[in-house]
């Protein structure tokens, strides 16, 4: 047991007594399955550190887990430590469950959606269907069914703890008021009165800037650029654009799609293109202690992009043709 000790030490494991430990509050409406803990004591697989209650020692996630190392007579076992409150603890609980090991059956993750709406009524649909791996429509049927409220009325919280306002609209009109009123205030701090991103404030001023309506009257669009003058002006004529149309016309394109790096291409482009009008999910179910980590890798991103476009951009005129009718 000591080999598998010091492995799991190695992967960021804290090693702790057994019996230290308290069971679970669990997500899952059975309890554990007795089955898939002999499995997992008979292999020879070195497991992953359990997540555990700091306040509590309370299991936060991996009860098969400690079974197992039970049944291999472990005296010991690797844990990672949770630190927040026991709402909190339980959005660990599900979010782990969903993420990995034996699946939630939808009853179970049905069953937490609804005690979580109990316990944090103001927590967004979105969010909650995240953490629970179900729609936010199956969210939003459970809340009316269990609160009578078919809707949130005025804001929603995400997983990292900010207030939003449903009706983004709204939120925008109270960013340009407030730029008006505080010109000289922060992007973060007309953010936190408005009750929206610092991103959509960046956003408003650039609209406001150019003589625009704060509120696009089509499709959400991000804040300016941060190209090169042809780049941007390249983005403001295509800020409309059909992004699957012209992903279908490149696909139907011979001169791409017959080639490895062609198809690779389109590869890349079709996994972006899937979440371009997702991101607002995406982001809420990244905890605020790595926000800022995925802020940098984001910027990273971006700026690739930024380079891809002003290439292209670059290009001579002569040789931006029609594409070749497909075959």
């Amino acid at each position: 047991m000591s080999g598998y000790g010091n492995a799991n030490a190695a992967d960021g494991g804290e090693l702790v007594d057994i019996d230290t430990l308290r069971p679970a509050d669990s997500p899952r409406l059975a309890g554990q399955d007795p089955d898939h803990v002999r499995m997992l004591a008979e292999s020879d697989a070195a497991l992953p550190p359990i997540l555990v209650d700091r306040r509590t020692m309370r299991v936060v996630d991996g009860m098969h887990r400690l079974g197992a190392m039970t049944l291999r007579g472990a005296r010991q076992i690797a844990v990672r430590f949770f630190d927040g409150p026991a709402d909190a603890a339980f959005l660990a609980a599900v979010r782990e469950n969903i993420a990995h090991g034996l699946p939630l059956s939808r009853a179970d993750r049905e069953a937490a959606v609804v005690r979580i709406i109990g316990s944090l009524p103001d927590l967004s649909d979105r969010s909650i269907a995240v953490v629970c791996g179900v729609s936010h429509r199956t969210v939003a049927g459970i809340r009316s069914r269990a609160t009578g409220q078919g809707t949130q009325l005025h804001a929603r919280t995400g997983l990292d703890g900010r207030v939003r306002p449903i009706d983004s609209a709204a939120g925008r009109r109270a960013a340009e008021e407030l730029l008006h009123a505080r010109p000289g205030a922060s992007l973060r701090e007309i953010a936190r009165a408005a009750g929206v991103a610092p991103n959509t404030v960046r956003d408003v001023r650039a609209r406001m800037a150019r003589g625009q309506d704060p509120v696009p009257t089509g499709r959400p669009r991000g804040g300016p650029r941060t190209g090169t003058s042809r780049g941007k002006a390249s983005a403001a004529g295509h800020a409309d654009v059909d992004i699957h149309s012209v992903l279908l016309n490149m696909k139907r394109d011979p001169t791409i799609r017959f080639t490895d790096a062609g198809r690779k291409l389109l590869h890349w482009l079709d996994v972006h293109a899937a979440n371009v009008d997702s991101w607002p999910d995406l982001i809420e179910v990244i905890p605020p202690y790595h926000a800022g980590s995925a802020a940098a890798v984001a910027r990273r991103y971006a700026r690739v992009w930024d380079a891809i476009a002003d290439r292209l951009d670059s290009q001579p005129a002569q040789i931006r043709t029609e594409p070749p009718i497909a075959q």
